[in-house]
C-alpha cells in the first residue's frame, strides 16, 4: 500500500481467533491538505478487531520485529487498534502484522505493506542538451523522471506554460517512461519542450529543464519505413479483473498508422479500447479469456513493422476448500486439508498460535495431520496460501479433550417400557475423551455382558430387570442404570364396521381395547387421511367412552361426512389402528343444464344432464314448471307420465299458447326427492293458428323430400291448400357472432339475423361444446322467431369454449357459423363476508363488514351487494350495491328486516353472509334513547370534572 505523507493509514486486516473472525477496518482522516506543510504532525490509526473468549489480546510487529510498545512514544494501542503519531516515511514504511491471542491460542492478520508516496525535484535546473534533427525525421525526448513512490503521470510543455503538446498520430507522450516521441518533425515542432511529472497521490508536480528542439540545416530527410520506439514487453503478466495498458508508436515518414490484433484471431470484444490515435490498447477487468499473444502493427507506404508480446492470467489466491473448528479426544488422529485456485498456483504453509508447526505435525502442501493427538496440540491453527499477487488466510480451532466417562447428558430412561414378544434397544453414550469401552450387567450380575449399545430381541418375562451400563477409560469410569418392563399386548377388542348411513342420522362407531394397566393409552381418529380436529368440528363429532374406550359419534351425518374413518391407538410401545368405510347416502343433487329443445302452443321438449346420485341410484324424475301467472314452481304433465332415472329427456303437455315458461327437474332415489335444478331459460309457447300451420308443415315433411304440388283439403272449411315444394333447411349460416361473456356460468351470444333466402328461417340454433376433439360435449339452445340473442347458462367457471350459431327451421338446422372460442370469467369468491356489524340510529342502519379476498383461481372482488327485504313484506326485496366495506341505509317505517351481503365479481355474486336480523325500536323509545345519549352536561359538571382532574 502506497501512503501519501498527507493521508491516514488504511489497512484491511483479517483473521480469526477461536472460531471468531476479525472485524472491519476503519480509520480517521486528520488533513486533508497539508502535503506541502512537512513539519505538520500527521497521525494513522490501524484497526486489528477480533473476537474471542476470553476476550483477545494484540500485538503489533513491523519488518518482522515485535513493536515495543513501551517505549515507543510515537506508537499506542487502543483496544487492538495501533496509533502511530507524527508519521515519519523512512521508519514507519514496511511489513505491517497484528497478532490476536488468549487462552485458547493465537492467529495473524494478512501482512499489509505501508509505503509513502512522495516524488523528488529533478536533480538539476540546467539546461538540457540541444537536440537536432532534420525536417521529416523522427525523434525521441526524454524526460527521465527523479526519484518517487507512487503512481506517475506525464506531460510536457511547449515553449512556456500552458501550452501543452497536444497528442496525436504523430505525436505520442509515454506513461510507461514519460519520454515524448514525434514521428515525423515538422518546422513547427521547432522550440523548448519542458516534460511535468505528476504525482497521483500526493498530487505534487515538478518540472524538468527544458530541452530545446531545432533544425538542422543539412537537408530533408526522405521517407522510410516505420520504426517502432514504443513497445510493450514479450512476457505481460496481468492479474485477474485489473486494468491492462500496452503502449505502441513508431517513427516513420510518411507517420505510421497503428493497429492491433490477436495472433489467435480471435476479435476483440466490446470492452476493449484504443486511445491516442490507436497507440495505447485498454483491457479493461481482465480474465483468463483475454490471455494471448497480441501485436501492434505500424505501417505507411514505405513498408510496416510489428511487434508482439504474450499477456498471461494471473490471479491472487481464492479459497474454495478450507478447514472448520474441530473437537477430538486424545490419542485421535486429525487430518486437515486447504485448497486455494490462483496463478501462478498457490503455494501453503501453516501456522499454529502465529508460529510456523514444527514438531510431529506433518504437512504436505495444503494438507496438515496429526497421527496421535495429545493435549499440547490444542490451539489456533492458520492455512496461508500465496502467490506473488496475494496472501489468504484460514484460520480454525482444534480442541484436544482428555476427560473420564460421564452420563450427565445422556442417562439411561429410569423406566423402559417394552411389550412381550418385541425388540427393545437400550444405548449406552457416555460423554469420554478418549472414548469409553462400555459393558452391561443386569440386576448387579454379569449374567448378561455386552459391549456398547444392549439390544434384546423377542422379549420375555424373564427379561424384566434393572440394567446397568458401565463405562471406563484410562481417567476413570461412570455408570447409569434404568429398569426394564415388560408389558402385555394391547388387544383391539371391538372394531368399527363398513355402515351405509343417511343424510341427518347420527352414528357410533365403535373402537376398543384391553391393554397392560401400566401403560398409558390414548385414542385418536383420522377422516380421510387427516386427524380429526374434536374442537373445531364438535358439531359433528364427539369421542365418547372411558380410558379403554375410543368411540366416535357423529351427529346429524351430511354427505361430506362419507369416506374412511381409522381409529389409532398409541401407547409407550406399540401403536394399533383399525378403519371402516362410511356410506353416506342422500337425495339427489339438483339436475343441471335444463333446456328446452322444442316448443310448440301446448308442448315443450325438455333435455338436462343427470346430478350426484349421492350413495343411491337415481329412480326418477319430477318436471316443474312456473309462469309469470302462477304461485311458485308447480308440477306439469309429462310424456312419458313417470320419468324413470334412464331418462334424461321428456316432452312437456299441456301448456297454454303465447305464455311464458320455466322449467326445472327435480330427481328422487330410494332416499327420497332431491334439490331442484336451475331454471331453463325463459320459452313462450306459440300462438294457435301458427301451431297449426307448423303441425301441419311437420306432417308433410314425413313424406319425404319428394312431394310437390300437394293438394290437402281442410276439414269444416273445404280451404284446399297447395304446397308447390318441400321445405329445405336453411342454406346460409349466421354472420358477426359476437360471444360476451356475463358470468362465470353464463355466455350471451349475439349475431346478424339471416337475410331472405329462398328456405324459410323459424328460428335459430346455438351450439357449444368444451373440447373441439371431442363432439359429444356438445350442448345446445333453440330459439324461435326473429331473435338474434341467447343466453347460455350454467356452463362451467373458467373454461374454454367453443359455439356455433345455424339458422334453422322445420326441416332442421343448416350450416353453422366458424366456431369461435370463448372462456368464462373465473368463480366468484365461495367465501362469505364476515363479522358483519350494525348499528341503528332513527331510520339509519350503518352497517360494516370484514373484506372478502379472492383466490388466484377466483375473480377478483368489485364491491358488494346488500340485500334487504321486510319481514313483512318478502317479496320486496331490495337491493344497494358499493365498492367500499360500509353502507348506510334508510329503513323508514316501524318494521322488522332481513339483511343479507354477497361479495360481487366479474364471475358473479359470491356466498352470502349470515342474515342479519335487525328489529327496530319504537320512535318514541329511540327518541328518548338518543336524548339520554346525546344529553349535554351541566355547567357543575362540568366545574366537578375538572376539579377532579386538578
Amino acid at each position: 500500500m502506497v501512503l501519501p505523507w498527507k493521508q491516514i493509514v488504511l489497512l484491511s486486516i483479517t483473521g480469526c481467533l477461536a472460531g471468531k473472525r476479525f472485524q472491519h477496518i476503519s480509520a480517521e482522516r486528520h488533513c486533508p491538505r497539508c502535503h506541502s506543510f512537512p513539519y505538520f504532525k500527521t497521525k494513522a490509526t490501524i484497526i486489528c478487531d477480533a473476537e474471542g473468549s476470553p476476550t483477545p489480546q494484540y500485538s503489533w510487529s513491523l519488518n518482522g520485529t515485535l513493536i515495543d510498545l513501551e517505549n515507543d512514544y510515537r506508537r499506542r494501542m487502543s483496544g487492538g487498534s495501533l496509533i502511530i503519531s507524527n508519521l515519519d516515511k523512512d521508519r514507519d514504511s514496511g511489513i505491517y502484522q497484528c497478532k490476536a491471542f488468549n487462552a485458547r491460542g493465537a492467529v495473524l492478520s494478512r501482512k499489509a505493506s505501508v509505503q509513502f508516496a512522495y516524488l523528488d525535484n529533478f536533480k538539476t535546473q540546467t539546461v538540457r542538451s540541444t537536440v537536432n534533427v532534420r525536417e521529416g525525421q523522427g525523434v525521441v525526448l526524454l524526460c527521465g523522471p527523479p526519484a518517487h513512490s507512487g503512481e506517475l503521470t506525464f506531460a510536457w510543455i511547449f515553449n512556456q506554460y500552458p501550452h501543452f503538446v497536444q497528442q496525436d498520430s504523430r505525436r505520442f507522450i509515454s506513461q510507461e517512461t514519460g519520454s515524448l516521441y514525434i514521428a515525423k518533425v515538422e518546422p513547427s515542432d521547432v522550440g523548448n519542450y519542458t516534460c511535468v511529472v505528476n504525482n497521483t497521490i500526493t498530487e505534487e508536480k515538478v518540472f524538468s529543464s527544458p530541452t530545446p528542439l531545432v533544425l538542422r540545416s543539412d537537408g530533408v530527410m526522405g521517407e522510410y519505413e516505420p520504426k517502432i520506439e514504443v513497445h510493450f514487453p514479450d512476457s505481460i503478466p496481468a492479474a485477474k479483473e485489473s486494468l491492462v495498458k500496452l503502449e505502441c508508436f513508431a517513427l516513420g515518414n510518411p507517420v505510421p498508422e497503428i493497429s492491433w490484433r490477436r495472433t489467435s484471431g480471435v476479435p476483440f470484444p466490446s470492452k476493449v479500447k484504443t486511445k491516442n490515435s490507436n497507440a495505447v490498447l485498454e483491457i479493461p477487468n481482465f480474465q483468463q479469456e483475454d490471455a494471448g499473444t497480441y501485436e501492434c502493427i505500424a505501417e505507411n507506404r514505405r513498408g510496416k513493422n510489428a511487434a508482439r508480446g504474450r499477456i498471461s492470467f494471473h490471479a491472487k489466491p481464492h479459497w474454495f476448500q478450507t478447514m472448520a473448528d474441530t473437537v477430538l479426544s486424545i490419542h485421535q488422529k486429525l487430518f486437515w486439508e486447504c485448497k486455494a485456485t490462483g496463478k501462478p498456483k498457490p503455494s501453503y504453509s501453516w501456522l499454529k498460535n502465529g508460529e510456523h508447526v514444527i514438531g510431529r505435525i506433518q504437512i504436505e502442501n495444503g494438507a496438515l495431520s496429526i497421527p496421535t493427538l495429545n493435549l499440547s496440540d490444542s490451539g489456533m491453527y492458520q492455512c496461508v496460501a500465496e502467490n506473488k499477487h496475494g496472501v489468504i488466510y484460514s484460520s480454525a480451532q482444534l480442541m484436544v479433550l482428555a476427560s473420564p466417562p460421564s452420563f450427565s447428558k445422556s442417562p439411561l430412561k429410569a423406566l423402559v417400557k417394552a411389550r412381550l414378544g418385541s425388540e427393545v434397544i437400550l444405548e449406552c453414550k457416555p460423554q469420554a475423551s478418549p472414548p469409553a469401552i462400555s459393558l452391561w450387567k443386569k440386576d448387579n450380575e454379569m449374567e448378561r455382558v455386552r459391549i456398547g449399545t444392549l439390544k434384546i430381541t423377542n422379549v420375555s418375562r424373564s427379561d424384566a430387570a434393572s440394567y446397568t451400563c458401565i463405562a471406563k477409560n484410562q481417567f476413570g469410569s461412570a455408570s447409569t442404570t434404568g429398569r426394564l418392563l415388560v408389558t402385555e399386548p394391547t388387544r383391539i377388542t371391538m372394531r368399527p364396521t363398513n355402515l351405509e348411513i343417511i343424510v341427518g342420522e347420527s352414528i357410533v362407531l365403535p373402537c376398543q381395547i384391553a391393554s397392560d394397566p401400566a401403560l398409558d393409552v390414548s385414542f385418536s381418529w383420522a377422516f380421510n387421511g387427516q386427524l380429526i380436529d374434536f374442537q373445531q368440528d364438535s358439531d359433528h363429532f364427539e369421542r365418547v367412552g372411558g380410558t379403554v374406550s375410543g368411540d366416535l359419534m357423529i351427529r346429524n351425518i351430511q354427505l361430506n361426512h362419507g369416506g374412511k374413518y381409522v381409529c389409532v391407538i398409541d401407547t409407550e410401545v406399540e401403536n394399533l389402528s383399525t378403519s371402516a368405510i362410511l356410506i353416506v347416502k342422500g337425495p339427489p343433487g339438483p339436475p343441471d343444464k335444463v333446456t328446452v329443445e322444442e316448443i310448440t302452443d301446448s308442448t315443450a321438449q325438455l333435455s338436462w344432464t343427470p346430478g350426484r346420485d349421492n350413495g343411491s341410484p337415481i329412480t326418477g324424475y319430477v318436471i316443474q314448471g312456473r309462469t309469470p301467472f302462477t304461485v311458485g314452481w308447480q308440477a306439469v304433465e309429462t310424456v312419458p307420465e313417470m320419468v324413470n332415472g334412464n331418462t334424461l329427456t321428456a316432452t312437456v303437455v299441456g301448456l297454454n299458447a303465447w305464455v311464458e315458461y320455466e322449467f326445472r327437474v327435480v330427481a328422487r332415489n330410494n332416499v327420497g326427492l332431491g334439490e331442484p335444478s336451475p331454471a331453463s331459460a325463459k320459452t313462450r309457447t306459440e300462438d294457435t293458428s301458427k301451431s297449426k300451420h307448423n303441425r301441419l308443415n311437420a306432417a308433410l315433411l314425413c313424406w319425404g323430400k319428394v312431394i310437390t304440388h300437394l293438394r290437402i283439403i281442410v276439414p269444416k272449411t273445404s280451404q284446399i291448400l297447395t304446397l308447390c315444394s318441400l321445405s329445405q333447411v336453411p342454406s346460409v349460416a349466421p354472420k358477426r357472432v359476437v360471444p360476451r361473456i356475463v358470468s362465470a356460468t353464463q355466455i350471451e351470444v349475439i349475431w346478424e339475423a339471416v337475410p331472405d333466402i329462398a328456405e324459410r328461417v323459424l328460428g335459430y340454433e346455438v351450439v357449444y361444446w368444451e373440447d373441439d376433439t371431442k363432439p359429444d360435449t356438445v350442448g345446445k339452445v333453440r330459439i324461435s322467431g326473429n331473435d338474434t340473442v341467447v343466453n347460455i347458462t350454467g356452463l362451467n367457471a373458467n373454461t374454454a369454449y367453443y359455439l356455433a350459431v345455424s339458422a334453422c327451421n322445420t326441416a332442421g338446422p343448416g350450416p353453422q357459423s366458424v366456431p369461435i372460442n370463448i372462456t368464462t370469467k373465473k368463480p366468484p369468491p365461495d367465501r362469505a363476508p364476515l363479522n358483519v356489524q350494525w348499528s341503528m340510529i332513527g331510520s339509519t342502519l350503518s352497517l360494516h363488514w370484514d373484506p372478502v379476498l379472492a383466490t388466484e383461481k377466483e375473480s377478483h372482488v368489485t364491491g358488494y351487494m346488500v340485500g334487504f327485504v321486510s319481514t313483512h313484506r318478502h317479496n320486496d326485496l331490495n337491493y344497494f350495491v358499493t365498492n367500499k366495506t360500509s353502507v348506510e341505509l334508510s329503513l323508514p317505517g316501524n318494521d322488522n328486516y332481513l339483511i343479507q351481503i354477497k361479495a360481487t365479481s366479474e364471475g358473479g355474486e359470491g356466498a352470502g353472509s349470515e342474515p342479519v336480523h335487525i328489529h327496530k325500536l319504537s320512535e318514541l323509545a329511540l327518541a328518548s334513547c338518543l336524548r339520554f345519549a346525546i344529553k349535554a352536561p351541566s355547567s357543575s359538571e362540568v366545574m366537578a370534572a375538572h376539579q377532579m382532574r386538578v
